[in-house]
């Protein structure tokens, strides 16, 4: 008999689900047949059995992918730990190059102030010996023989004094007089008193004259230091070493002693002196420097002080230069008062920018800074010619100094007398032989090719490459079309008032039918806009630009990229555009509606200055069409003038410093 069995397999289930239906296995024993009465059931195991055959390969593949995942997963890990550790890196390269550059930057502007380092220093202590006298620690005779101990060995002493702000004047002092070896003394010492100074305060061109006259002598062996009103509108940014001496220096004005404050510094390498009155502030706490009804009385009460500082701080100057109307009342006042106290040696010196700017005063007035009306007022004294009843202060100046300096680049001695002083002729013929004309030069630290910052390329008489990449981008600048064959043409002034408007016009009309392009630049404290619209307006050009304020780096532009460089006039103390486009390889023309431009415009004669028979020689007789035509027609001839010109040295340390420096030797020697 056939036994039956079944067997009945039932997993566990969760609770919640719901039960699977479980699979029930019948099977026969000993093989035999099931009746149809009987159940036969299939088990469950074999089918269970082979199901979990087929899981195994699948599990299998799972558990590689699995260690796969893993491995990608470690492998992305130590990526990241290595990013990461990269990053680091770099952030610390960063920071040494960051740090790199700063010491750089350091060690550049060191550099850069480090010609003027040991000049700074050496006024700095010349400047506290100052300070002794005022104080009392001195007397001014052995003031004077340690100023002189200190420009006898301004090398030495730069090492041997190299922190004299961290002392104090007695310190100083006992240095100084420990000091003792001397060597024989070289050049001059020179103090000009001035009303103005660049960068600190600058309207017309005694600025820039004083200050690159005065570089340019220091250069030369020569001590040199500038006196100056502390207007309340100065400019002290390049001031090194700004301080006010503790003691009070009085001055006589108006029948009393005034106090005023003394302040002291350093200027590119130049000592100067601010003067500051107490009871009269309002002197030179103004908006303006110049222009007021009683800068008479401004500019001599400063003319004094500056006298009195001079006598009390024991300063024995080889020569007291000074300027214009403005400080010319010092030529009477210190050989009448000052003189006898300590300056027998001195000699003055005086320089006219401007001789049609005088000064007429009623006579009475001189007696404001103690001088004698009754001495004064007179035809070979101060009388003015015209006038009689009036003193003329310039004519002071030029009658009292030991050397007058005329400020002219073109003119000869013999026509600024005769044709160009303004009433002053008979005075000047009379001390014609201490009349000397002197250029003004240009500062070529900052103008020369060869070293201008501002240019794409820099170039050289000796390389010229770099002049047609300066035109090529000039041209791209101003949206010009760029072909080297075309003639540019610069035109840079301070005002278009003083332009010519009708000859410029002309200028353009005669070169409009040759390929030449203009750009006319004007520069002005005020707009000229409108102005420039008088030129622009009828000469609509795809050839023509105007451009209208100060760019400095444009203007550099326009100078080392134009072929021509029109100017309004040869003597520009200003701008001194003639010069710098000489020295960039463009020649100056001047604006004239002669076609035979300034054709002997320089008398012949051996009292003109270097420049001037330069340019007389080469441009000076040149109209604009004819530079253009011998651009065209003979171009090596051209390029042979614009070489030679360059080569020229019309900068300050040339030809005006020499003449300065030969007056200041001849009045010594009187």
């Amino acid at each position: 008999m056939k036994a039956l069995m079944s067997s009945v397999i039932i997993p566990w289930q969760p609770p919640h689900p719901k039960p699977r239906i479980p699979v029930v296995c019948c099977s026969t024993i000993n093989g035999s047949s099931s009746s149809s009465s009987e159940v036969n059931l299939q088990s469950s195991q074999p089918q269970e059995c082979k199901s979990s055959n087929d899981e195994e390969p699948k599990q299998s593949e799972i558990w590689r992918l699995f260690r796969e995942a893993q491995k990608n997963i470690l492998h992305l890990n130590q990526h990241r730990l290595k990013a990461v550790e990269d990053l680091n890196k770099i952030n610390i390269e960063k920071q040494l190059l960051v740090d790199r550059i700063e010491q750089l930057e350091l060690e550049k502007q060191t550099a850069v102030a480090k010609p003027h380092d040991r000049l700074s220093m050496f006024w700095e202590l010349l400047l506290r010996i100052d300070s002794m006298v005022l104080m009392g620690m001195v007397t001014t005779g052995e003031a004077s023989n340690l100023r002189r101990l200190v420009m006898d060995h301004k090398v030495s002493v730069a090492e041997v004094f190299n922190d004299t702000l961290q002392k104090s004047d007695a310190e100083i002092l006992a240095e100084l007089r420990h000091f003792s070896e001397r060597n024989q003394r070289n050049g001059f010492h020179i103090v000009h008193v001035c009303t103005e100074m660049a960068p600190l305060v600058s309207v017309g061109s005694l600025a820039s004259y004083v200050t690159g006259l005065s570089c340019a002598l220091q250069r030369k062996g020569h001590l040199v230091e500038v006196i100056l009103p502390k207007y309340s509108n100065l400019d002290l940014d390049e001031v090194q070493g700004l301080q006010e001496i503790e003691a009070e220096c009085y001055s006589y004005f108006n029948g009393q002693l005034h106090g005023n404050r003394i302040w002291t510094g350093v200027v590119y390498g130049i000592g100067v002196t601010l003067i500051q009155p107490l009871y009269y502030s309002s002197f030179f706490n103004r908006e303006r420097v110049y222009g007021y009804s009683d800068d008479f009385e401004r500019f001599t009460y400063f003319s004094r002080a500056s006298l009195d500082y001079i006598v009390k701080s024991g300063k024995q100057p080889d020569v007291i230069h000074i300027h214009n109307w403005e400080t010319a009342i010092i030529g009477p006042l210190f050989w009448d008062i000052i003189v006898k106290q300590g300056l027998e040696g001195t000699r003055v010196l005086l320089t006219c920018h401007d001789l049609n700017s005088q000064c007429l005063e009623h006579p009475e007035k001189l007696a404001l800074c103690g001088l004698d009306p009754a001495r004064l007022h007179r035809p070979d004294r101060l009388q003015d010619t015209t006038k009689a009843h009036l003193v003329n202060v310039l004519k002071g100046g030029v009658v009292y100094s030991n050397k007058v300096v005329i400020m002219s680049s073109i003119r000869s001695k013999g026509r600024v007398i005769h044709s160009l002083s303004y009433g002053l002729d008979h005075t000047l013929n009379i001390h014609k032989n201490k009349v000397v004309i002197a250029p003004c030069g240009f500062d070529n630290s900052t103008w020369d090719p060869s070293t201008d910052k501002f240019l794409p390329q820099q170039y050289s008489v000796k390389d010229m490459k770099g002049k047609a990449v300066c035109k090529a981008a000039l041209q791209q600048h101003l949206g010009f079309s760029e072909h080297a064959s075309t003639i540019l043409v610069g035109c840079i002034f301070s005002e278009v008032l003083d332009v010519d408007l009708e000859n410029l016009r002309a200028v353009f009309r005669k070169a409009r039918r040759i390929d030449v392009q203009f750009i006319i630049k004007g520069i002005s404290k005020i707009s000229s806009v409108n102005k420039l619209g008088l030129v622009h307006e009828p000469l609509k050009d795809k050839n023509v630009r105007f451009i209208d304020g100060h760019d400095e780096k444009q203007s550099h532009l326009i100078f080392a990229g134009s072929d021509i460089i029109l100017c309004q006039s040869f003597h520009d103390p200003v701008l001194q555009v003639p010069l710098k486009a000489l020295k960039y390889g463009a020649a100056p023309i001047a604006v004239n509606s002669n076609d035979d431009g300034f054709r002997n415009f320089v008398e012949h004669d051996y009292e003109t200055t270097n420049f001037s028979r330069f340019i007389s020689s080469t441009f000076g007789n040149m109209s604009i069409t004819q530079a253009l035509d011998e651009i065209r027609n003979n171009p090596s001839k051209w390029k042979r003038k614009i070489m030679d010109a360059m080569e020229m040295d019309f900068s300050w340390d040339a030809e005006c410093c020499d003449i300065h420096a030969s007056a200041y030797t001849a009045i010594k020697n009187l």
